[in-house]
């Protein structure tokens, strides 16, 4: 009797694992798990900076024989390249920050004026120019900025007057003060770093002095002005 009642419960628990199996068979299959796109890369403009650029200048001296009037402008373009460091903060889409900008430059021209007392030429070359500025931009998207900026800039940019005989007769040269404006645009590529383009202009205003040795003394001025198109590289950290 025993071993029936066993036959019987081994018989019962194949028909109901039959059964289920049978049902698992009908049942669908577990939905696939729900596709989660890859995570945006975080641009965070907010940081210090520093990083290296190149491009063109354009330098205009403009120099006036202030006893007659006479005016002449030696005009010229060049090479300039350099580095900069600084600092941004980001609110929303907007960024704000201070940078400064130091290049040297290629820059050198030649004018004559032909007016009495003073008949000769004047010879202009820039060294280096330096320009402290603070800028605010807009994103346009997460990473591209948008920006203008201004502020303080210096030059080194020598004057030599010589006379038509090629004899040196007078001198500016020193560093100089003015102002900038400028534009551009800034690409943040990958989360440190970033390229850049814009435009700037400086302006120095006028520096006049009185020389002895030009044909009985004159009085000469001259008003200095650069423009400059850069590209460039920044790494934030």
């Amino acid at each position: 009797m025993a071993s029936g009642a066993t036959l019987r419960a081994v018989a019962i628990g194949l028909a109901m694992s039959q059964v289920a199996s049978a049902a698992d068979l009908g049942r669908a299959p577990p939905p696939a798990p729900a596709y989660l796109p890859p995570a945006p890369i975080p641009y965070l403009w907010t940081g210090c900076y520093v990083g290296g650029n190149i491009g063109g200048a354009w330098s205009n001296v403009e120099v006036s024989n202030v006893s007659t009037g006479g005016t002449v402008s030696a005009s010229n373009g060049g090479v300039a390249g350099g580095g900069q460091i600084g600092c941004d903060y980001q609110a929303g889409a907007w960024v704000v920050g201070f940078r400064n900008m130091f290049d040297a430059t290629s820059l050198s021209g030649s004018g004559t004026l032909s007016t009495i007392p003073f008949t000769g030429t004047a010879d202009s070359r820039t060294n280096w120019f330096d320009a402290l500025t603070a800028r605010g931009g807009y994103l346009v998207q997460p990473n591209l900025l948008l920006y203008v900026q201004g502020g303080a800039a210096w030059t080194n940019t020598n004057v030599t007057f010589l006379n038509g005989a090629g004899t040196q007769v007078g001198q500016f040269s020193n560093d100089r003060t003015g102002w900038t404006v400028g534009a551009g645009a800034e690409w943040m590529f990958a989360p440190h770093w970033s390229v850049f383009a814009e435009y700037n202009f400086m302006g120095f205003g006028t520096q006049s002095a009185a020389f002895t040795a030009c044909g009985g003394g004159c009085a000469l001025s001259a008003k200095a002005n650069i423009q400059d198109g850069l590209v460039g590289v920044n790494y934030k950290f």
